[in-house]
């Protein structure tokens, strides 16, 4: 994902202005830059940061092929009144543009391509330094994921115990922050890993604030996590792959209470020109993703038989983001099997739902995936890919739950998956209108697809393996 600060830039690109101005005092409050973009008949307004060393920075991602003119407001002559212009090209045949809610429960990129969310979770993957952090981007160039869970943050935790290469605030000697002056190389290496991810067509799911953390940035003061949230939007919205999650497990920072949940929401909606999507995780209590600013539903539990419940609910898609992690941890949330999370890949798929990915195994280094990236090691990923494939050659307006016996969902009419967990029978009697289809058994830890003789319509009795956590798929036949 290029930057482009003068002639051509692609639609859903990033266009960077960067200006000289002043560095002295403390540029990251006293001054303000932004800019209006215009393109046509439209405007966009856009704040704009101080990245350091004098230079100040407005960030553009143009949503409309042609060209675009700009001029710059601030409370500083110099950077007052810039004018210019850009031309936005045809974006690149792997730019789909960012990612929307369409189809009131599934996704899609701005350009209607139907996106499917696979994601997996490293939380500190970014604070590891440049050595672990490319072997964590050669994985994922290997793995089936097109979404990352990570903290902003550094994170502190069971098998979290080093310190960050960079920190996102000036620090004196002893280590206390400055909350009132960021460090531009922090966020300059975020910035590049998220442009590292979309070169690898994966969305970075941005965790803005956590509870598990020695450094002062859970406690920090309204003022100072109000200026963090509107200067990390200013400098990362124009990329297109980028999400915001408030929080991983909200209810546990104890220094927040809802009202200031619901005001960092407001300034996320507010600061960000091109409304990327938002969410919120939880550890026990779940915020109420009813409100207007929650655009998607993102769930910390092993309940995946809620599924249906929740995507009924709240009519927004529900992405149980961690329903725990494969591995060998002593914590019970860290060492189900690869089989059983399978099982609920696939359980929250014929719900409606979507499901992520974690990976827990004990390392004599700790370097464990969930947090640090580095190397998988488990069985799950292949077969969460072979998922991935299945849903991506589904209908565009992805699968809705249906009213059916066992788990099944699918566009009535047009496409069924059927699930049946741990059941095993040996035949089983559909009934499907519109048909005829064309009918597959499938084994999801095996991988296989086994087409089945003939064509099928109506009520009938399909004999099956016998055997469980087996799908049947139909397909409409033209």
């Amino acid at each position: 994902m290029a930057l482009g600060a003068a002639g051509k830039v692609e639609r859903w690109g990033v266009f960077d202005l960067a200006l000289n101005g002043p560095a002295a005092g403390n540029p990251f409050v006293d001054v303000r830059i932004g800019a209006r973009f215009r393109y046509r008949s439209r405007a966009v307004d856009v704040d704009g940061f101080y990245d350091g060393a004098g230079i100040y920075r407005v960030r553009f991602m143009p949503d409309e092929i042609g060209e675009w003119s700009y001029t710059t407001s601030s409370n500083v002559a110099a950077l007052d009144g810039r004018t210019g212009s850009f031309e936005a090209a045809a974006p690149s045949p792997d730019n789909h543009g960012p990612v929307r809610v369409r189809y009131t429960t599934h996704f899609a990129y701005d350009d209607g391509t139907p996106y499917v969310p696979i994601g997996t979770t490293c939380y500190a993957w970014t604070h590891q330094g440049d050595r672990m952090e490319e072997q964590t981007l050669a994985t994922l160039r290997a793995a089936p994921f097109n979404k990352m869970r990570m903290c902003v943050f550094p994170k502190s935790y069971t098998y979290n115990a080093n310190e960050p290469v960079y920190y996102p605030f000036e620090r004196d000697p002893a280590g206390k922050n400055d909350l009132a002056r960021f460090n531009p190389a922090f966020f300059q290496h975020l910035e590049k890993r998220i442009r590292d991810l979309a070169a690898l067509g994966i969305q970075a799911d941005l965790i803005l604030f956590h509870p598990y953390d020695r450094w002062g940035y859970a406690a920090m003061p309204p003022e100072a996590n109000d200026r963090y949230l509107r200067y990390t939007v200013a400098r990362l919205a124009a990329y297109r792959n980028v999400w915001w999650s408030l929080a991983n497990e909200w209810d546990l920072v104890k220094t927040k209470n809802v009202a200031d949940w619901d005001r960092f929401f407001r300034i996320v909606e507010e600061s960000d020109p091109y409304q990327h999507l938002r969410s919120i995780h939880h550890s026990v209590v779940m915020y109420d993703h009813a409100k207007p600013w929650v655009t998607h539903v993102s769930i910390q539990g092993s309940d995946l038989e809620k599924s249906r419940e929740y995507v009924a609910q709240y009519r927004k898609p529900v992405i149980y983001d961690e329903c725990k992690y494969e591995g060998n941890l002593p914590q019970r949330w860290g060492n189900i099997s690869a089989q059983e999370l399978v099982r609920r890949f696939w359980l929250g798929t014929v719900s409606g739902a979507y499901v992520g990915h974690g990976e827990t195994y004990l390392d004599p280094n700790d370097v464990l995936w969930w947090s640090k990236g580095g190397l998988l090691h488990g069985e799950s990923p292949q077969r969460i890919g072979f998922l991935r494939k299945i849903l991506e050659t589904a209908p565009a307006e992805g699968l809705n739950s249906l009213s059916t016996y066992y788990l099944g969902a699918g566009q009535a009419g047009r496409y069924y998956l059927f699930y049946f967990d741990v059941n095993q029978p040996a035949e089983y009697t559909f009934d499907l209108a519109n048909g005829p289809y064309h009918a597959d058994i499938v084994d999801p830890w095996e991988m296989t697809i086994s087409s089945v003789p003939g064509t099928f319509s109506g009520k009938f009795t399909m004999k099956l393996p016998g055997k469980p956590f087996l799908a049947v798929r139909f397909e409409k036949v033209d």
